[in-house]
């Protein structure tokens, strides 16, 4: 309910943007244009804003019950659902294990760490590398990249809801995807965390538990 309300209006700003460029025509000064395209941008800020906090809310309690998954496979399934550069690198570690687990909320971990690798990664190149560990009861998964890497004053921060290491100017996100990250880990009885050094890229890791029954 209040994603529908908090859309409408949304809408109805999209909608006079588009009506106030329509009326003045082919008259429509240079600056004008750019601050009514500006003006979108933030309606669409807006509104992917609103999908992700429904997505963060929704997070572990869908009817996603386990099955024997191969992690593997499940990994390649995700990057074929994420953009990724054309010069990317990307590694698969060899002992990806098979886990019988909630399927839907493993991908979505996934995918939420590589996009977050691919997007922040700022280069050209990125190089992003995703490996399993066997540490008993738990599984230790870990997504790497080579990028800036996570100043240690935010390695903890940037878990919580609309953080964000630099401007939404600067880089497109929401800041929910990390905190929907770690909800579903630590629904589940598991970690997540970062390491890092300033420079010298990131490791995004999280435990997640061998066998799953509900």
């Amino acid at each position: 309910a209040a994603s529908h309300d908090l859309r409408a209006p949304l809408r109805g700003i999209a909608n006079l943007a588009q009506w106030i460029e329509d009326d003045l025509g082919g008259e429509v000064p240079s600056t004008t244009r750019q601050q009514l395209e500006l003006l979108r941008g933030r309606v669409q800020r807006m509104e992917k804003m609103i999908d992700d906090i429904l997505t963060y809310s929704r997070a572990g309690r869908g009817n996603d019950p386990p099955s024997l998954t191969s992690v593997g496979d499940l990994v390649r399934e995700t990057l074929e659902l994420v953009p990724t550069p054309p010069a990317a690198r990307i590694e698969i570690g060899a002992s990806m294990p098979e886990l019988f687990t909630h399927r839907v909320q493993l991908q979505q971990i996934f995918m939420n760490l590589i996009s977050n690798a691919f997007k922040h990664s700022r280069r050209d190149d990125p190089h992003v590398t995703i490996s399993a560990d066997d540490q008993g009861e738990f599984i230790r998964f870990e997504v790497g990249d080579n990028g800036p890497g996570v100043p240690a004053q935010y390695q903890e921060r940037i878990f919580g809801m609309f953080q964000t290491l630099l401007s939404r100017d600067q880089v497109e996100g929401t800041g929910i995807g990390l905190a929907t990250v770690k909800k579903l880990v630590e629904r589940h009885g598991g970690r997540v965390g970062v390491e890092s050094a300033e420079g010298a890229g990131a490791r995004f890791f999280f435990l997640w538990p061998k066998q799953q029954h509900s």
